[in-house]
């Protein structure tokens, strides 16, 4: 019975790994609803559901717990779903900025966590697969809805940090916010709406930096990967 049992414990990193990979690309296909589907619609008016965002917090955090034993995933991802379901609570007995305020210090958390889980399957020694390519658009997409909640608990904690972003826009507040991360993680800039504050234009200065730095670092690491993954099989 021991040896058995001794024989079996070797096989769950093996599946632990083996669904990791094409988790990458659910979750890449889920995140890309939420950015550019679910939120446009709510902020349209199209989808009158409320508390979606808590929903999507719940599955990143359990698909970030299941990933990783790290110390710092647990955590973040504990806190996030902690300070979700305060923001729910609050939401059903007393809306306001409060509520949306934590669901979006929620998110960071939640994100963090995402990211740590996400850079170590993209970037673990290995073959380069389509699923590790999804999941380098997926800890990009992360990194841009990170910004987009960090502007957002700018612009609730202090309205007008940037312009045209209204903090009591509750179904808009988020699209905005999405929108301005991912023009200023591209280099876009439509100009349509500017940081104001001081801290805002210093996330939106390292956000920027990131979106510059980031494909070069990941093509670079992947030619690389791929290289000595075909080095080791020769």
């Amino acid at each position: 019975m021991a040896q058995r049992r001794r024989a079996r414990l070797p096989r769950l990193p093996k599946s632990r790994d083996e669904i990791r990979d094409p988790l990458l690309s659910i979750l890449t296909a889920a995140l890309a609803s939420v950015i550019f589907v679910i939120v446009p619609l709510h902020a349209a008016g199209m989808i009158s559901a409320e508390g979606y965002g808590f929903v999507i917090i719940m599955l990143l955090a359990s698909c970030a717990m299941t990933q990783s034993r790290r110390w710092s995933v647990i955590v973040a991802s504990v806190f996030a779903l902690a300070i979700g379901f305060a923001a729910v609570v609050i939401r059903i007995h007393s809306p306001s900025n409060l509520d949306r305020f934590l669901e979006a210090v929620a998110t960071v958390a939640v994100n963090f966590a995402l990211i740590v889980v996400v850079a170590q399957a993209v970037f673990a020694p290995g073959r380069v697969t389509i699923h590790r390519i999804n999941g380098a658009v997926l800890l990009y997409l992360t990194v841009g809805l990170t910004f987009a909640s960090l502007y957002a608990m700018a612009a609730l904690a202090s309205p007008g940090a940037i312009s045209n972003l209204d903090s009591s826009d509750v179904r808009g507040l988020m699209s905005r916010a999405i929108y301005f991360s991912l023009t200023t993680l591209t280099s876009v800039g439509y100009g349509d709406m500017l940081p104001m504050h001081p801290v805002t234009r210093s996330l939106a200065n390292f956000e920027a930096i990131i979106g510059q730095l980031f494909p070069a670092t990941l093509l670079a690491r992947l030619v690389t990967l791929e290289l000595t993954d075909r080095a080791n099989r020769k």
